[in-house]
């Protein structure tokens, strides 16, 4: 401040005296500077303007020092530490030298009240400019920036850490040094992904273990990509090294493996420990794919199911904890989605640990070419949540941080972010050579000591531990190692038990089309609608919900057929009624995409939300309907987290449009394919994917069915293509309620939601299951010709069959393409005796759609070649323009029924 409006300085001091707490942390700090100075006599005493002025300068100099200290911290092991910044050099602040033994007004020294600027500097500096760097000015909340520094500054941001904790902490460097070493001589060259070079993450996590323990935590679900996976495993989760070693030795019988596995660095692993503290605590380390962060949103997920299950309200019973490299948190968009879903209803899990395990490289790209921020952790200020930068060869500053990162993120239900700046000693993988690309930075790291050893020479100067003591250590764990070698290569390993949570028991891995009930007494279906058409007394609904409710009253009892989105909440209600819980989230799921759902009815004067399907009965299971976040492989992601932990429920995530799955093939080829044959894990999530055309575009009309079907093999998942109301019902109380679980993928309809024929009666919906072929319902006496066809494009050949006079068809719709359902379809195909063609329709391209997959499959069962009618191979899924789209829909049905009397011509 070079100049000063007297008034406006008169007016608040007024206002500080009457309340200080009415003014900001920086105008409080000033006035009681004041108040120093003029010994209580305020702006009109003794204090002049330059000193009102100078002790303005001090407020501004503690303050960007709190900002942007981190700028001077000491982080990097490979380079000496800067010591200025022309920013927080005394002439920014107008400020000299000669003002160093000056006093002035500081809370820096509570019990004084006052210092002299050259120990408010050395105060600053020691607490900001060190082995810790903290970013939290960014924070709109002064509860949290003060709750901060009142756990930093008192202390000067220094550990805090007993003799024993500190003898732990080598203890967990010794193991993770020699584990890495023993690894190396063994198994030379084997692909490991090293720890080496961030051995601290091993004490940062043991002491998150144990420290979250201690403040009521009983399960940290982790996620982390491959480096340093099987260290963790070791000697945070404590796998055996036998196992370890066995993976490495790969002498598992074949017979006894089911799937097709997966290396070893990718691997969950569920471990039940105990704390130092003695409390016990669940760590289950999600498996992961090469995608590094594609595991994020899924730990979110899982976390937050295990929080539904245990009824942990507060979400401090259940912590997710995130692992991530530097480059994949700066370059991954799925980094951003995560972080946005932090503080959303439905996706909140009360606030993760985020450890950036920051190599200084991303395989062989330098952060100048990986990001265009400072630091890796940018991207995380867009949450309002603090970031620590850490040394990574100072083990008890980064025991400390993580232990100051779990109180906020237990007090405060937020996000944290650490930044340990490490390096990675050797190449990205164990068969790398990193002096190609950066010989320098090698020549470094190559000087550098195991961190065991720099800590131990550390601990010994202070009198804390001995070599003789870390002798000890060491001759332990290499005992250890050595005797589980032994026994890996003695003998033909079996399979690991594959431990997972309690909830999985009951529930098989193997598909089978035995018939699931899933019908219901018709009184059932009335009394259940008659409960879903309520709404509170004196709820203001819009007239157009109240009409429509008005209808779905008149459809379950008959008078009218039921339609889709009638059938699908009928469907959601009686799984509740029967305790099973659903789950839905997708972008404007609530109201549905088409307007057809309204799971959620807003009052229109108080906008008040009330949940029909919540309201059914004292004990019924939670319904829960999330419009989700604009995105798609984060969702995807969540959902798919949720499936895995909870089997019990029904978990939908819907897409916009179908092929609004595009933006998460990751996860659907990652985890939802492959899954069960990689890792053991079984889900039932169920994806609703709105396909079919309508003439509105490329964009729109396709859910990509030829993309899902590449992907079945080992009746990994279910696709489904429903053509009714009661068969979607039916669908839907299968997956719920069948004994295996399995990923689902449905095609769901558009214009057919309100086409007039796409009715069910509730007779429909009280039979006994989803059938996956339905023969045609009203077939013509002896055809010549079969059509097999699958969802809109069947209520269009109808219609034409009605209108021509010759050569009627038969139509078959194939309601599940996987697993094919070659006996049912059997039947069928029998039940046509003297049939010459036979023929697959469909509205998609012919390199799209289903019809490569299903035609050589219903060739075999027809012993005859089965011919294709649809649009040409495209490259597109289909035409934007309208007369094009009708042209080709119209050749279409020409094609497969025949041309009406009054088809126009062109």
């Amino acid at each position: 401040m070079e100049t000063w409006n007297a008034d406006y300085l008169d007016k608040q001091y007024e206002l500080w005296k009457k309340d200080p707490e009415a003014l900001s942390s920086d105008w409080n700090n000033f006035f009681k500077g004041f108040e120093l100075a003029t010994d209580g006599k305020g702006p009109d005493g003794a204090c002049t303007e330059d000193q009102a002025l100078v002790q303005a300068r001090i407020e501004t100099l503690v303050h960007r020092y709190r900002d942007i200290g981190h700028l001077l911290s000491c982080l990097d092991p490979l380079v000496s530490c800067s010591t200025e910044h022309p920013l927080l050099d005394l002439p920014a602040f107008g400020l000299s030298v000669e003002d160093l033994d000056r006093e002035f007004y500081t809370d820096l020294f509570p019990e004084r009240g006052r210092a002299t600027l050259k120990e408010i500097m050395g105060a600053l500096r020691e607490t900001y400019c060190r082995e810790i760097g903290v970013e939290y000015m960014h924070l709109q909340d002064p509860e949290e920036r003060a709750w901060l520094q009142e756990r930093m500054e008192p202390e000067r941001n220094r550990p805090d850490l007993s003799a024993d904790q500190r003898r732990r902490i080598l203890e967990k460097l010794c193991q993770s040094e020699l584990f890495e070493s023993f690894l190396n001589r063994k198994y030379p060259g084997q692909t490991r992904f090293s720890l080496e070079g961030a051995d601290v993450v091993i004490p940062v996590l043991d002491a998150l273990v144990d420290h979250a323990g201690n403040l009521g935590v009983k399960e940290i679900i982790l996620g982390m990509s491959h480096r340093g996976r099987l260290n963790v495993q070791a000697n945070v989760l404590l796998k055996s090294y036998d196992e370890i070693f066995c993976e490495f030795e790969s002498t598992y019988d074949p017979t006894s493996i089911h799937g097709s596995g997966d290396v070893k660095y990718h691997k969950g692993y569920l471990a039940d420990i105990d704390t130092p503290g003695g409390k016990a605590m669940r760590v289950a380390l999600m498996s992961n794919p090469s995608h590094l962060e594609s595991v994020d949103p899924v730990v979110e997920g899982f976390a937050h199911a295990r929080q539904v299950q245990l009824n942990d309200q507060d979400q401090n019973r259940v912590m997710p904890v995130l692992l991530h490299g530097d480059a994949a948190f700066a370059g991954q968009g799925i980094v951003c989605e995560v972080l946005n879903m932090s503080r959303l209803d439905g996706y909140r899990t009360g606030g993760t640990i985020h450890v950036v395990v920051n190599n200084q490289i991303g395989y062989t790209t330098l952060p100048e070419n990986a990001r265009s921020t400072r630091y890796a952790t940018d991207v995380a200020k867009m949450l309002m949540v603090p970031i620590f930068h850490v040394h990574g060869e100072n083990p008890d500053a980064a025991v400390h941080v993580i232990r100051l990162a779990c109180d906020y993120r237990m007090r405060f239900q937020k996000d944290v972010v650490i930044d340990l700046v490490c390096f990675r000693r050797y190449g990205h993988n164990e068969g790398d050579e990193p002096y190609f690309t950066q010989p320098m930075m090698y020549d470094r790291i190559r000087s550098r000591p195991p961190l065991y050893k720099l800590y131990l020479s550390l601990l010994e100067s202070e009198g804390v531990a001995t070599d003789e003591d870390a002798e000890k250590i060491q001759a332990g764990i290499t005992d250890c190692l050595e005797a589980a070698f032994d026994t890996a290569k003695k003998a033909t390993c079996s399979l690991p038990e594959d431990r997972f949570y309690d909830e999985w028991k009951g529930f098989q891995s193997d598909y089978t089309f035995s018939k699931v009930k899933t019908g219901v007494p018709l009184r059932t279906l009335k009394a259940l609608g008659e409960k879903l058409n309520r709404v509170p007394e004196g709820f203001s609904l819009h007239r157009t919900l109240r009409r429509l409710l008005d209808r779905r009253a008149k459809m379950i009892a008959g008078k009218e057929g039921i339609d889709w989105a009638w059938a699908e909440t009928l469907a959601f209600g009686l799984l509740l009624t029967e305790g099973i819980p659903v789950r839905l989230s997708g972008q404007d799921s609530r109201r549905g995409t088409f307007s057809q759902r309204h799971s959620v009815l807003t009052d229109q004067k108080t906008g008040e939300f009330f949940e029909p399907l919540n309201h059914l009965s004292g004990d019924q299971a939670p319904f829960e309907c999330y419009n989700s976040l604009l995105s798609e492989v984060g969702v995807l992601g969540f959902e798919y987290g949720c499936s895995l932990a909870r089997p019990e429920g029904l978990t939908l995530w819907e897409a916009q449009f179908g092929d609004f799955s595009n933006g998460a093939q990751t996860v659907i080829d990652l985890y939802l394919a492959g899954g069960e044959s990689k890792w053991r894990r079984l889900s039932g999530l169920t994806l609703l994917l709105p396909h079919g055309y309508e003439g509105l575009g490329p964009e729109h009309s396709s859910a990509r069915p030829e993309r899902f079907l590449q992907l079945c093999a080992e009746e990994n998942l279910q696709v489904c293509q429903p053509s009714t109301p009661a068969q979607y019902f039916h669908l839907l109380r299968r997956q719920a309620k069948a004994g295996y679980r399995k990923p689902l993928v449905i095609f769901t309809p558009k214009s057919l939601m309100r086409h007039p024929e796409v009715v069910s009666s509730p007779s429909d919906l009280s039979r006994d299951t989803f059938d996956p072929v339905l023969n045609d319902p009203d077939p013509p006496d002896r055809p010549k010709k079969v059509i097999f066809c699958s969802g809109k494009i069947y209520y269009e050949l109808l219609a034409r069959r009605r209108q021509v006079k010759a050569n009627i068809p038969a139509l078959v719709r194939i309601e599940q393409y996987y697993p094919f359902p070659k006996e049912r379809l059997r039947e069928v195909i029998e039940s046509f005796q003297g049939v010459k063609t036979w023929l697959w329709v469909q509205e998609e391209p012919e390199n799209m759609g289903a019809g490569w997959f299903i035609r050589p499959q219903l060739e075999k069962l027809v012993g005859k070649p089965v011919g294709y009618v649809g649009r040409d191979a495209a490259a597109a899924p289909a035409p934007g323009i309208s007369a094009i789209y009708r042209q080709q829909q119209n050749e279409i049905v020409d094609k497969a029924v025949g041309r009406a009397e009054h088809t126009p011509t062109s």
